[in-house]
């Protein structure tokens, strides 16, 4: 789907890798931050499913129009300089339509961000240490793929984000285990 929507750009440059990664990479640890909020308090197990799912749309959309917004206040921050003129049109600095970032980061936090759930979805038990290992898995893949266009080995981008993320899960993880008690 990414592929059809920015056809070899992606590929080829690495255009919007940081949309991508932005996008995997939130989408991972914020349903991964559902996730182990939910398994640090012992509450039910299907409420992953449900928290989970709104938080993967909800998240996924909010950061997609807030990229886009955030591009088009660049290009009408270019367009209010005195330099601009209808000859000479505003300048984002990369020539990436905020649309299309949106897109990307978007979709890019929805595909990752099912990760977590997984294991929830089609029930392996024990769910929660399962949903650890895939949001692992998925942390490391989405880092080792930047190697694609990245002159780093693609291990140490994998342990890189695999390290960033697991950490920001643990402190989710952290946090639902401290306010148990209030559940």
């Amino acid at each position: 789907m990414i592929e059809q929507l920015l056809g070899d750009e992606i590929k080829s440059s690495g255009r919007y890798l940081a949309e991508v990664i932005y996008g995997a990479n939130d989408g991972i640890v914020t349903t991964f931050a559902v996730v182990s909020g939910v398994a640090g308090a012992a509450l039910n197990p299907s409420i992953v499913l449900v928290l989970g799912a709104a938080n993967l749309f909800a998240d996924g959309f909010s950061m997609g129009m807030s990229n886009y917004l955030s591009r088009r206040s660049e290009l009408d921050y270019e367009r209010s300089r005195p330099a601009f003129s209808p000859e000479r049109p505003p300048d984002t600095h990369d020539g990436k339509p905020p649309y299309r970032t949106a897109a990307v980061t978007f979709l890019a936090f929805v595909s990752a961000g099912w990760a977590p759930l997984f294991p929830y979805i089609i029930g392996v038990a024990p769910a929660f240490r399962t949903s650890v290992a895939f949001t692992g898995a998925a942390f490391f893949i989405v880092g080792a793929s930047r190697s694609l266009v990245t002159a780093r080995p693609w291990y140490r981008n994998g342990a890189e984000m695999l390290a960033v993320g697991m950490a920001a899960a643990g402190v989710a993880f952290g946090v639902g285990r401290a306010l148990s008690g209030l559940a």
